[in-house]
C-alpha cells in the first residue's frame, strides 16, 4: 500500500534504530477485556477530567523570536504561516482567548464548584499571571504544557532539556509550587525520557503525564532509564480523550457547529457512565482552549454539558492530579504492572 504523501524515489534515510534511553514500549494489549476497576472515590461510576490548555502569547510569533507565524488552532487553521512577519490577525485570535475566554471558563467552574486542571504554558502564564492566580486561589490544578506552544519534535534533546526546566520554574516562580503534572501535545519522540529526566535531576516528583491517548483508565510504564534501578519509581499515565476536545472546531473534519461538539461529548459521557455502572468505571478528558470554547456560541454547548453532568449522580469531577493521587495509593507501582 503506497503512502498518502509523496516520498521522492531517490530519498535516503538513516536506518531507525531504537534508543534504550528515549524509546518506551507499545503495549496494544493493555488491561485486556476486562479493563481495570480504579475504585473510584464514593463508588463512582466515572471521573470527568475538564482541562483548560492555555496557550495564549506562547505560540509561534516573531515577537517571541520565531522565523514565523502561528497557523495552528485558530479560527482559519492551516493558513500559510507568514515568515519574518507578524500575522496580527492570528495574534489578536490567541489574545481573544487570554483576554475574554478564559475568564467565562474560569466563571463557569468556579460557579458550579468544579476542579479543572489548567495545562499552563509557561510563556503564557508569564504574560498573564493573573490566570494561575486565578486557578490557584480557587482551588484548581495548574499542570505544565511545556514552556512554549510550538512543535518539539525535531528539537535536540539538550534544548528541550532547557525548555522543559524553563517550564517547571516558570509554574513554580508564578503559583508558588512546581507542577505534578505533564502535557506536551507537540512533543518529541524523546519527550517521555526527557520530561522524566528533568523532575529527577531537579528532585521534583512527577506524579503523571498525560502524552497518551491509550486507554480509558490510568496505566503505569516502565521507564527505561531505571532499568537497572533498586528502586524505580515507573511513570503514570494519565490518558486524555483527544476526540473529546474542542480543537476539533478548527479542523476540517472536526465539529462543525456547538451541537456537534454538545453530542459527541455526552455520548462519550453516556457510554462510559453506563460501563461504570456495569462495573467497570472508566474516566474522560474533555479538552478545552479558552479562544475556541471560549467564543459565546460555543460556550453554551459547553455550558449545557456541564449542567448535564452536575445533574447526574455518581460522578467524580476531579483534577488530574487528583485523579492520579488516587491511583498511586490504589495501585501503587510495580514494575511491569499497569496497575
Amino acid at each position: 500500500m503506497s503512502t498518502p504523501y509523496n516520498i521522492p524515489p531517490d530519498a535516503h534515510a538513516k536506518p531507525w534504530k531504537w534508543d534504550d534511553h528515549y524509546d518506551f514500549p507499545r503495549d496494544l494489549i493493555g488491561y485486556g477485556e476486562k479493563s481495570l476497576n480504579p475504585q473510584w472515590p464514593s463508588n463512582a461510576k466515572i471521573a470527568v477530567s475538564f482541562v483548560i490548555n492555555y496557550e495564549e502569547g506562547a505560540e509561534h510569533t516573531v515577537l517571541n523570536g520565531d522565523l514565523h507565524s502561528e497557523s495552528h488552532l485558530w479560527e482559519a487553521s492551516g493558513s500559510t504561516p507568514h515568515i519574518q512577519e507578524r500575522a496580527v490577525n492570528v495574534e489578536s485570535e490567541y489574545d481573544y482567548g487570554a483576554r475574554a475566554g478564559v475568564w467565562r471558563l474560569f466563571r463557569l467552574f468556579n460557579k458550579h464548584g468544579m476542579k479543572y486542571t489548567l495545562y499552563a504554558v509557561g510563556k503564557a502564564l508569564e504574560d498573564n499571571p493573573a490566570v494561575a492566580k486565578s486557578s490557584v486561589e480557587n482551588g484548581h490544578d495548574v499542570a505544565s504544557h511545556a514552556y512554549r506552544w510550538i512543535d518539539y519534535h525535531s528539537m535536540p534533546p539538550e534544548q528541550e532539556k532547557e525548555y522543559i526546566k524553563k517550564g517547571i520554574e516558570s509554574i513554580r516562580d508564578i503559583c508558588g509550587q512546581a507542577p505534578k503534572g505533564w502535557f506536551y501535545g507537540r512533543l518529541s519522540p524523546r519527550s517521555h525520557a526527557l520530561v522524566w529526566d528533568v523532575y529527577k535531576e531537579m528532585g521534583l516528583p512527577l506524579l503523571w503525564n498525560s502524552d497518551s491517548y491509550a486507554d480509558d483508565v490510568p496505566y503505569w510504564v516502565d521507564v527505561p532509564a531505571e532499568r537497572d534501578a533498586e528502586d524505580p519509581q515507573g511513570m503514570l499515565m494519565i490518558p486524555y480523550s483527544y476526540d473529546c476536545n474542542d480543537y476539533k472546531f478548527n479542523v476540517a473534519t472536526g465539529f462543525g457547529a456547538p451541537k456537534d461538539f454538545y453530542d459527541h461529548v455526552k455520548g462519550a459521557f453516556d457510554v462510559l457512565y453506563e460501563e461504570g455502572v456495569e462495573g467497570a468505571p472508566k474516566m474522560m478528558t474533555i479538552g478545552l482552549h479558552c479562544r475556541c470554547i471560549g467564543k459565546p456560541a460555543r460556550f453554551a454547548a459547553l455550558k449545557r454539558f456541564v449542567e448535564y453532568v452536575a445533574g447526574k449522580e455518581g460522578v467524580w469531577v476531579a483534577t488530574r492530579t487528583q485523579i492520579a493521587e488516587h491511583f498511586r495509593e490504589r495501585f501503587p507501582y510495580k514494575r511491569g504492572q499497569l496497575g
